[in-house]
């Protein structure tokens, strides 16, 4: 017998803000993907929650590893999500 077992989504490993899926930084590709098409058509709506998830992936990173606070927060949670001109 064969088990099939349901696909794992990229989703955020918390508080150390991997992919479940992966183990890459999160928002990784596919998870960077799947968020643009579920807000493409309220990308202010996306922004706001990458936001409020950035904030607490930088104080959840910062408690873990206070000698090395996380950099390049914004590129890796804002800057791939902005609106393209």
């Amino acid at each position: 017998m064969v088990v099939v077992r349901p696909p794992v989504p990229h989703v955020a490993m918390r508080p150390l803000w991997r992919c479940r899926n992966c183990g890459r930084q999160w928002p990784c590709q596919p998870a960077k993907l799947a968020l643009l098409t579920e807000y493409r058509h309220d990308r202010m709506s996306l922004l706001i929650y990458l936001g409020a998830l950035m904030y607490e992936a930088t104080n959840q990173l910062t408690q873990l590893h206070p000698a090395h606070p996380p950099t390049g927060m914004t590129e890796r949670f804002l800057s791939w999500a902005r609106a393209r001109g």
